[in-house]
């Protein structure tokens, strides 16, 4: 198998993905020495927003800020594959 050019070897890449698109803003939200990544969806997903802390342990503490809503860690509705398939706009509580 010979070299391919960078173009050919994006298109194969890009083949292999999900059609969609999902339209979010991300804000980067310092709390007690800790960053959140905090996603605000857009278009069909609007409405949806999503707080993401990165652990170095399990079991480290978790800053508990009035605004953050409840653990969805594992929901798979919240995957960026199932937002595509089954927007949040489409969700009966």
């Amino acid at each position: 198998m010979g070299a391919r050019d960078p173009p050919e070897e994006a298109d194969d890449l890009l083949a292999l993905c999900e059609p969609g698109i999902i339209d979010k803003t991300r804000y980067y939200v310092p709390v007690d020495g800790r960053v959140f990544e905090v996603d605000e969806f857009h278009g069909e997903n609007a409405g949806l927003i999503v707080a993401e802390l990165e652990l170095a342990h399990a079991d480290d503490p978790v800053p508990s800020p009035p605004w953050l809503g409840p653990e969805v860690t594992g929901d798979p509705r919240y995957y960026n594959a199932a937002l595509k398939a089954h927007p949040y706009r489409d969700w009966v509580e």
